[in-house]
């Protein structure tokens, strides 16, 4: 394989740097001496290239020179990505690391991040030190740079967590148009992303809380001595604590390969300083315009000011950002295959709102950036319906948020997309469901029929997504009277697309991250599945023994329900319905005559078997499935995990029995 001229001297370089770091050359000379001493006869003084090599070889000095140009990863990191999932909350002495050489790209630049330990985290001050195999809350730290995502091993939470991971960040990826040339130090200072850190707890329970949420200026390693730098990076809280410390990481940054010309703290200042004026400027305008659209909005109806038009939102850290930077169009690789698919994916994410410290009943605003919704796998509806935007955008489809009520004027979002033959379809991203909109017509007379609306929500207050902005203006706000003709702008005012692309077009200098890319699941379907469905008989057999009642368990009968649980998640997915014929008749050849067969599907978005078996109990019919009395009772028990990238999961439960009718 050829190189170019400028790879060739580049990759020269690095050896080179190498070459006098080890002091390789002091030691050949030592080689050279020694060999020509002891192996050559005093009449023989001429040495080949070949003995010279043969002897550096014998001492080890070329393997530890190829050693040195190699990174060392954890072989057993890997397994445990690849090896059926333990809860991360167990501890236990595992094998010893084994250690495997990684060929790392010599023509690429990277930025090694490492985390050497948390202190400070005074809300752990008092948790005793987990004993090996005990549960205990876990912290563990998610990381996104340029396209890359990275996520360390869970540890114990205490006051000052054990955290000892390294990340090699590429710094160049190809989207930069040049991938394949080495940066030099003043290319990546113009390089303005952030290395964005979210920091999740997850209890004993498996329930994940957001902590922290970081956005670690990087480039200050550019201007270091030797290339190396020490951050004490302090993490504050989210929501209401967004001034408050949680705790701090000690994080280690360093160029490799090392640059040859470092650069002046006093150019990566400025740079920095030139970088917030123009952010700043930028918003200052935007905020100026919106004010001005504002104004002209209240003018043409005074009652325009209690409908819900939102046009800045605050994320975790309690910062302000216009609404259309939360969305972008976001592409799903192999991951997702349909807009349906995806639609079912953000359902089966968790849905939680954002906590509120005392009462009141008000709801805490909190818009959740995508990679700090995704790690925590649960959000708000505002973090819902965004993904389920950005990821129909990705699918070419003209999608919205659209910012409302639901009955009860309670304020919630939702999902609008628009067909090229007019059709308005909206979908509710917290449960995958999908509606047409047909828009009832006050001037119709009094006994024209008119469309029943099936959708739950009531007012419309704007929409919006990355390049689109608009006001509802129409006389009411009503969802079942609206006109979706977003081109009318006496019935929708727009906002300038100019004055939006200012401050959310991806790849301008903004406070906005860029997106992470979705992850594949890490679960196992099969054994989660097995595992949950071993838990539940266990409960079930406990709870009738508690009753006095014996359990016979039926292998093939559960079996049995394993095509209708296949079938629901088909209908929640696609919408139709399939197989439902072969399921009813392979019940009726498993049920004899004067036999009674009963069957409850539930469905959950978590995998905590003996939280779902509670709720289970408290339905009637389940319960008297559990809990049946009578003859040649026989009881059926299947779980089938579906899962969706992000490790979401959708968990489909079917409890059923058979037993003889006695009249």
């Amino acid at each position: 394989m050829s190189l170019p001229p400028e790879k060739a001297s580049e990759l020269k370089q690095i050896i080179h740097q190498q070459l006098v770091k080890m002091d390789v050359h002091g030691r050949i000379r030592e080689v050279l001496a020694e060999t020509i001493r002891e192996e050559l006869a005093p009449e023989h003084q001429q040495l080949s290239t070949e003995d010279l090599i043969k002897a550096l070889r014998q001492r080890g000095i070329v393997d530890e020179v190829m050693k040195e140009l190699k990174f060392v990863t954890d072989v057993n990191d890997k397994e445990r990505t690849s090896a059926p999932p333990k809860p991360s909350t167990h501890f236990v002495n595992r094998e010893p690391p084994v250690l495997k050489k990684t060929n790392i790209d010599p023509t690429r630049r990277y930025l090694y991040l490492q985390v050497l330990g948390g202190k400070a985290f005074l809300e752990h001050l008092q948790e005793p030190e987990p004993l090996p195999g005990q549960i205990c809350s876990t912290f563990t730290l998610c990381l996104h740079f340029r396209n890359q995502r990275f996520r360390s091993k869970p540890v114990p939470c205490a006051c000052e967590p054990d955290f000892h991971d390294g990340f090699l960040l590429e710094v160049h990826k190809d989207d930069l148009g040049d991938g394949s040339k080495m940066v030099d130090a003043t290319t990546m200072l113009s390089i303005s992303d952030p290395v964005h850190m979210v920091l999740i707890k997850t209890d004993t329970f498996g329930e994940t809380t957001l902590v922290a949420s970081y956005f670690l200026e990087w480039r200050s390693v550019l201007a270091a001595e030797n290339g190396v730098t020490n951050v004490a990076v302090e993490l504050l809280g989210v929501g209401t604590e967004s001034k408050v410390s949680v705790g701090v990481l000690n994080i280690r940054l360093e160029m490799y390969p090392q640059l040859n010309k470092m650069l002046s703290p006093e150019i990566t200042k400025t740079q920095f300083s030139l970088e917030r004026q123009k952010t700043a400027e930028k918003e200052r305008l935007f905020l100026v315009y919106a004010k001005q659209w504002w104004r002209e909005y209240l003018q043409i109806r005074p009652t325009h000011n209690i409908r819900l038009v939102k046009i800045f939102a605050q994320d975790e850290n309690g910062i302000n950002h216009p609404v259309c930077s939360y969305i972008r169009p976001l592409r799903a690789g192999r991951l997702l295959d349909t807009p349906r698919q995806a639609a079912r994916f953000v359902s089966v994410m968790g849905y939680e709102r954002a906590p509120v410290i005392g009462g009141g009943g008000g709801k805490q605003e909190q818009w959740c950036t995508l990679l700090a919704f995704l790690c925590r796998n649960k959000g708000d509806c505002e973090d819902h319906a965004n993904l389920l935007c950005s990821l129909l955008l990705g699918y070419g489809l003209e999608a919205f948020v659209c910012v409302g009520t639901k009955a009860k004027g309670v304020p919630h979002t939702w999902v609008m997309t628009c067909g090229t033959d007019g059709t308005i379809t909206f979908w509710e991203s917290l449960t995958g469901h999908r509606y047409v909109h047909r828009p009832i017509s006050p001037d119709d007379p009094p006994l024209a029929e008119q469309p029943k609306p099936l959708y739950p929500y009531r007012t419309i207050g704007c929409v919006f997504n990355h390049q689109k902005f608009l006001g509802n203006c129409q006389p009411s706000d009503a969802v079942e009277v609206c006109v979706f003709d977003l081109q009318d702008e006496s019935k929708w005012k727009p906002m300038s697309g100019e004055a939006i692309k200012s401050v959310c077009s991806p790849g301008t200098i903004s406070s906005v991250p860029p997106f992470p890319p979705l992850c594949a699941s890490t679960i196992d379907a099969a054994i989660t599945s097995n595992e949950i469905e071993l838990q539940l008989r266990i409960l079930v057999s406990e709870h009738r023994k508690d009753l006095g009642l014996s359990t016979v368990w039926d292998d093939q009968l559960s079996y049995l329900l394993s095509p209708a649980l296949a079938a629901y998640e088909l209908e929640r997915t696609t919408s139709i319905s399939a197989g439902n014929e072969e399921f009813q008749d392979a019940v009726r050849r498993a049920v004899p005559d004067g036999h009674t067969f009963k069957g409850f599907p539930i469905h959950f978005v978590y995998r905590n078997a003996r939280r779902a078996f509670a709720t289970c109990l408290r339905s009637p019919f389940c319960e008297e499935i559990i809990c049946c009395r009578g003859d040649q009772v026989r009881l059926a028990v299947r779980v089938r995990v579906f899962t969706y990238p992000e490790s979401a999961c959708a968990v489909w439960i079917m409890f059923a029995c058979k037993y003889r009718s006695v009249l």
